[in-house]
């Protein structure tokens, strides 16, 4: 049986900064804000097939972004009573019986010193070469090489007539899902509503990431 993961919380990346242990060492942090997040919609394994809790995140601060939100997406949530939020996302738990739709999750659900599994979008680069993506080396630089920055050989010709599937090409770097396990908790400030993740995280500032304890 596949070890389910414990219930989160998604938050925006704000950023990094240094803090002093109570060793007297200096730690890199994140900062991560984690405005409360709201149980919309509770799953249960004899009715959807496994356990699971939906977490929504960021309220629309004005009406006008109800035009963000289709009509069907508005409903999930105004049936329950619950405000109308940017973000949802869903964590496979073993049990739902302690949580109920409308319960909130917030920072006091933490403890400095637990262990969490951050995922996140890596910075978006655009289109990329290979020497950037790939860390290839360049061909010579001299006049008349043709072939400073550029492929090169893709492979055979007649045989076996095509380009084999997972070659090395230039293309899109970054904007990918990124996960990162085994990160610890190092400050926590509940007024504002911040956790401090020791190390960096994916993504840029700005972004969603979500967080989940092990």
């Amino acid at each position: 049986m596949n070890k389910t993961m414990s219930i989160g919380c998604l938050g925006t990346k704000i950023g990094m900064t240094q803090v002093f242990n109570d060793k007297g060492e200096l730690v890199p942090v994140t900062v991560i804000k984690t405005d409360t997040c709201y149980i919309t919609q509770i799953k249960e394994e004899k009715i959807c097939g496994y356990n699971a809790i939906q977490l929504g995140f960021s309220e629309f601060n004005s009406k006008n972004m109800k035009k963000s939100l289709t009509k069907p997406e508005m409903g999930h949530l105004l049936k329950e009573g619950l405000p109308l939020l940017r973000y949802l996302k869903e964590y496979k738990v073993d049990s739902v019986s302690k949580f109920k739709v409308g319960d909130k999750i917030n920072t006091t659900d933490f403890q400095i010193g637990d262990l969490v599994t951050i995922s996140g979008k890596t910075i978006g680069k655009g289109n990329a070469g290979n020497i950037k993506k790939h860390h290839f080396s360049r061909g010579p630089m001299s006049h008349g090489s043709k072939h400073h920055r550029a492929q090169g050989s893709l492979g055979a010709g007649t045989t076996p007539s095509r380009v084999f599937p997972g070659k090395k090409m230039p293309g899109r770097l970054g904007n990918q899902k990124q996960t990162l396990k085994n990160l610890q908790v190092v400050g926590l400030d509940h007024d504002n509503h911040l956790i401090l993740i020791k190390g960096s995280i994916p993504g840029k500032f700005g972004n969603l990431v979500s967080i989940s304890k092990l």
